[in-house]
């Protein structure tokens, strides 16, 4: 990951950074070691889980199948070390061929071993602005495990062939040897896609990608696709906040991830084995209350279309867009993960791709990829998987959402706290904003610059409106921010 750190806020506008030294110079910044410590985030690694992985580093083992010939990439943001994807894109007579090496971390971290006792405490990496609090030491993470280019790794290698409408042909799985050619990063890719200047193993990413996201909203798939708050270091020292959008080869690739992450669940479903990522089915009285919302937020919605289809076609630069995207953060409560050994659940599908789904292409990063894609390597090879491998399975249900929900409680304190400390001293000052929520007299607003979403009080609050408010608090130690619309 890079040196900066980012959480999913809905409804942040797309303003510049305001860059602005003057909070940052006062003092140091937000406590974030403190919030690690309050929220319990694991600090070092223990002797013997760093002994261990120093040994297998030492000497990692490599499959005999040999796919080093295979031209893969990384792609990232810059600066990244734990590089758990390489892909390569290729066109055939009758569509594509989608090759995707996954760190084969199954095969360095044993169900039993200290290394799989500590990964399970941590369930999986951590960022935070000023340092990340991995899932696995950094010697195997960003080192021995690691996609970096150049180097001999172990994978598990999912070719993937798509017919010329982007529908699954045929699977194969298993592991190999591979050899990233070069580690790349978003903002260069993009440039070239841009120029069209792109070549090589992503020179199709643009095409399949957009292939994939157009599957992926004629089956009903939810994107809510919001900018993203950001806390970067500012300019003179210290930290501030930024709304980011994400590019559009960000999304791109998000798609080869999801479409293995949906080939692997059918692998699980086809074999009665494994654990999915699901989430169930919007309520209809969500959807209905997000369709008689839309006029009055200018949003349309034709007859016949999904949520989905409706939310890829808002402005973000619209206010009014924002609070509509806001409200429909409503369509996608209840994720989980669900494990399978023997009947499928009732509702094996995730509402957001609008298909069966399981993680299994981030295991550096994520404790539950490393068990799900043990599952696939043994299923597609005609095995049952191995028995302490099945044996965690109803395990990781709770270890993850525990993990989860540290991760969203350290994103929560952090932004609050870079927040409120941006604007301590700044009280009774007034600022313009956007109200993204509201109920009577209480709402939630997001200001301009900087970028902040704080909750608001004051009459005439209405979602997608304009307004201007006045600043009450901003308590550094409690971690927030409150407005006052401005007389």
């Amino acid at each position: 990951m890079s040196s900066t750190w980012n959480r999913p806020a809905p409804w942040v506008p797309r303003f510049a950074p305001t860059g602005d030294p003057r909070w940052p110079a006062a003092v140091p910044g937000p406590d974030f070691a403190a919030i690690r410590a309050e929220l319990e985030v694991p600090a070092d690694f223990p002797p013997e889980v760093l002994a261990e992985a120093e040994a297998v580093a030492a000497a990692p083992p490599l499959p005999d199948h040999d796919a080093t010939e295979l031209p893969l990439v990384t792609l990232d943001p810059p600066g990244s070390r734990d590089l758990d994807q390489a892909v390569h894109l290729q066109r055939t007579a009758g569509g594509y061929v989608v090759s995707y090496a996954i760190a084969d971390v199954g095969a360095v971290v044993r169900p039993g071993s200290a290394l799989d006792a500590e990964a399970r405490r941590r369930g999986q990496t951590l960022y935070a602005p000023d340092r990340r609090t991995p899932l696995h030491p950094p010697v195997l993470s960003e080192g021995a495990a690691s996609l970096l280019p150049g180097a001999d790794r172990a994978a598990a290698l999912w070719t993937i062939r798509l017919d010329a409408d982007g529908d699954v042909q045929g699977v194969e799985l298993r592991r190999a040897r591979v050899r990233s050619r070069a580690q790349l990063a978003y903002p260069d890719v993009q440039a070239q896609a841009d120029a069209g200047a792109l070549s090589g193993a992503l020179e199709l990413l643009p095409e399949v990608g957009r292939l994939l996201q157009a599957r992926a909203a004629a089956r009903g798939a939810i994107e809510l696709g919001s900018p993203e708050q950001e806390v970067v270091r500012a300019e003179g020292g210290g930290w501030t906040l930024v709304a980011r959008a994400p590019l559009p080869v960000e999304g791109w690739n998000a798609e080869i991830s999801l479409l293995t992450g949906r080939v692997a669940a059918q692998v699980m479903l086809d074999g009665r084995v494994g654990v999915l990522r699901t989430l169930p089915q919007a309520r209809p009285e969500d959807v209905a209350r997000l369709h008689r919302l839309a006029p009055a937020l200018g949003v349309a919605w034709p007859d016949g279309s999904g949520p989905g289809a409706v939310l890829a076609g808002l402005d973000l630069a619209d206010p009014r867009h924002l609070a509509f995207l806001e409200e429909a953060t409503t369509l996608l409560r209840g994720a989980a993960y669900t494990p399978l050994d023997g009947d499928p659940p009732a509702d094996p599908g995730h509402a957001g791709v609008a298909a069966p789904y399981a993680h299994v292409t981030a295991p550096l990063r994520r404790l539950v990829d490393r068990f799900g894609t043990e599952v696939c390597l043994a299923l597609t090879a005609g095995r049952e998987p191995d028995p302490a491998v099945r044996a965690a399975l109803p395990e990781l249900p709770g270890l993850m959402t525990a993990s989860d929900r540290r991760t969203r409680a350290v994103e929560r304190a952090v932004v609050d706290a870079t927040e409120a400390w941006l604007l301590s001293g700044r009280e009774g000052e007034e600022f313009d904003a956007v109200v993204v929520d509201a109920e009577e007299d209480k709402g939630t607003v997001v200001l301009a610059d900087p970028v902040i979403r704080a909750r608001c009080t004051g009459a005439d609050l209405e979602p997608g409106a304009r307004v201007r408010v006045r600043l009450t608090e901003a308590d550094v130690a409690r971690r927030t921010v409150r407005f006052t619309v401005a007389p």
